[in-house]
Order: structure tokens, then C-alpha cells, then sequence
């Protein structure tokens, strides 16, 4: 055992062990130095990614998802979505799409409310989408708004060719305003320039409202209210002075 301690000392006191050492020390506490460095300045994280190409309107869903590790730092110069909880359920926006392997910018994805036409899913059975020209001025400033009561007015000439003016359609409900292109108009800042306004209505009433926009000497004058009005519980009304008049200017064969 005597003889084991004093080799060691030997070796450990010989100058050439000691540089040996000390170099390999300095090897050690570098690479440890250098490791904590790289792994600071990468430190990845995961994100989620596209596994197939998607494109404009597509949903995405939690099997389309992958995962895959970025460098940190990446994300700070870029608006990427890190969770796929800001994903599921919903869609890639119109105008893009996500290439496979792609990641996720937030500015690829929207709530399906936020889709053109997706305001569709909302007509009830028996009820028909109907859609009234308009522009900014017609709506007062681009003033009328999904789920506003309004009543539309009618300007038309009679038999006598004397000018007819008055209320057609009392306490209709504004299923969506759509610019030209039908994108919702308040979707951004400052909202788009409006186009039509669009009703959702019963068949019978929908039917005659679409033959009245096309009727020539016909318009259809969009006239809102305060928002007592519309909160105002109540059935639509029509005036029949107006109905006779679309009637005996138009014909529905389906009748």
C-alpha cells in the first residue's frame, strides 16, 4: 500500500504530470464553457409545423401538426405560433397558404368566422341568403352592421309614373356587410368600403326580395335605426303596397 502512495506522489509531483494535468483541465472547463455558450445561444424549443401543404381555407387539425426544434433566438424576429392549441380547429387565411414543412406565422391563421361566407353556416332551415347593393354612402358611413335591425325603403315609380317612396321591410336583420370582393368590411382598420348587405330571410320573402333588386326603376333603400331597435324583440314585417307593386313587376315561375 506504501508503495502505491509514494508512486502517486511521484507522479504527481513530476513536472511534466503536472502540465499534463493542467492542460487537460483547461480542456475540460473550455469545452464546459464552450457547451453552456452554444446551448444558451441556440437554445432550442419546439414549434409546430405543417406536415402537408394546406392552402387557403383549409382547417387545420392536431394529425396535420409535426413538431420540430428552432434556435430561439429565430423567434424574436418573426411572429410564429409556438402552442398547437393556437391552431387546432382553426384556418389558413385567404390569400395564402402553408407549404409542406412550413411553419405556422400568425398572420396565416384566423377563426372560420373570419372567412368569407362562412357567415352562410349561420341561415336556418327554410331561410335563403339575400343580398342588397349598397355603397358607403347607402349605409350612412359605413355605418350598418352585422346583427343591426334595419328597415328597407323602396323607390320606384307607379303606374302614373309618379314618384312612390316608403317603407317595404320593417325590422330585418343584417347577417353580414361584404366589400366587393366579399370579404367582411370590418375585418380591418380602417374598415373596406361596402358593397352588399347581406339578409337572411324566410324563402317567400327572400324570393321576393331578389326579384326586387333586379326590378329596372326599382331600388332598395337601406334605412338604420338606433340599437334600442335592435335589441327590440319582434317579427319582420312587410307592407303590402310594395309587395303588390315587386308582384305585378315580376314573375316567379316556380309559382
Amino acid at each position: 500500500m506504501g508503495n502505491i502512495i509514494n508512486a502517486l506522489k511521484k507522479f504527481v509531483s513530476n513536472k511534466n504530470t503536472v502540465t499534463i494535468l493542467g492542460v487537460l483541465a483547461g480542456v475540460v472547463v473550455l469545452w464546459g464553457f464552450y457547451t453552456y455558450r452554444v446551448k444558451n445561444a441556440i437554445n432550442p424549443i419546439k414549434v409546430p409545423y405543417a406536415k402537408q401543404a394546406l392552402s387557403a381555407t383549409s382547417e387545420i387539425t392536431s394529425d396535420i401538426i409535426g413538431y420540430v426544434e428552432i434556435n430561439s433566438k429565430f423567434l424574436s424576429t418573426v411572429d410564429i405560433i409556438q402552442s398547437p392549441n393556437e391552431l387546432i380547429g382553426k384556418y389558413v387565411t385567404i390569400g395564402t397558404s402553408i407549404p409542406q414543412g412550413g411553419l405556422f406565422y400568425r398572420a396565416q391563421v384566423t377563426e372560420k368566422s373570419s372567412l368569407p361566407n362562412t357567415f352562410l353556416d349561420n341561415i336556418e332551415d327554410g331561410h335563403m341568403a339575400v343580398e342588397m347593393s349598397v355603397n358607403n354612402e347607402t349605409t350612412f358611413g359605413n355605418s350598418i352592421y352585422p346583427g343591426d335591425k334595419i328597415d328597407i325603403f323602396v323607390k320606384a315609380t307607379d303606374e302614373a309614373n309618379k314618384l312612390v317612396y316608403g317603407k317595404f321591410v320593417e325590422g330585418i336583420t343584417v347577417l353580414a356587410v361584404r366589400d366587393s370582393s366579399g370579404r367582411d368590411v370590418f375585418e380591418s382598420n380602417p374598415p373596406r368600403t361596402p358593397a352588399v348587405l347581406v339578409f337572411s330571410v324566410e324563402d317567400k320573402l327572400g324570393n321576393l326580395l331578389s326579384r326586387a333588386v333586379m326590378l329596372p326603376g326599382v331600388t332598395l333603400v337601406p334605412v338604420p335605426r338606433n340599437k334600442a331597435y335592435s335589441d327590440k324583440e319582434g317579427e319582420l314585417k312587410t307592407y303590402e303596397y310594395f309587395k303588390n307593386l315587386i308582384e305585378a313587376r315580376s314573375t316567379d315561375p316556380g309559382q
